[in-house]
């Protein structure tokens, strides 16, 4: 497979209620295909925020995933708008461009960060040093964090509501 510029293809996610602000790295091969976050089937954080709200998050619907986050005042976006990357893989992303983190935080109620994956957590702790205390490292819902299960997950992301 090999290595490709991309820019991230959909905006974040929120409005000025939100309130917990989720970051990923950067959309996999079938989100960008999908125009819209974790849309890999085997990925977890659909499952992860339904189980959490009691809310259907597994909808397939992209415009009812929207909403749900916006009801329970969940921002979502990634902390690269733009890198080299081969397929899905973080750990080929390259030439890193930054995305707008701080217009969210300003523009929003966003009190709380939380990073999807050791790739998010790097790259923003290296570029947002001053929002730092803010932030909270999340094991990645990606199916190639298979060290934890489904209910592992849960029982540390459940500290987002």
């Amino acid at each position: 497979m090999k290595e490709i510029r991309v820019t991230h293809q959909f905006g974040p996610i929120y409005d000025k209620e939100s309130k917990v602000l989720i970051l990923g790295s950067f959309p996999s091969v079938k989100s960008r295909d999908n125009d819209f976050y974790y849309m890999h089937p085997q990925n977890r954080f659909w499952k992860i925020l339904e189980q959490i709200y009691s809310d259907n998050f597994t909808s397939p619907n992209v415009d009812e995933k929207k909403n749900l986050l916006k009801k329970h005042h969940i921002a979502l976006y990634d902390v690269i708008e733009s890198c080299t990357i081969q397929g899905s893989s973080d750990s080929s992303i390259k030439d890193v461009q930054i995305a707008d983190i701080q217009n969210i935080i300003d523009t929003s109620s966003v009190q709380s960060i939380y990073l999807n994956g050791r790739k998010a957590e790097s790259i923003f702790l290296d570029q947002f040093a001053d929002l730092k205390k803010f932030a909270t490292y999340l094991p990645s819902t990606s199916p190639a964090n298979a060290r934890y299960s489904l209910v592992d997950l849960l029982g540390v992301w459940k500290k987002i509501k």
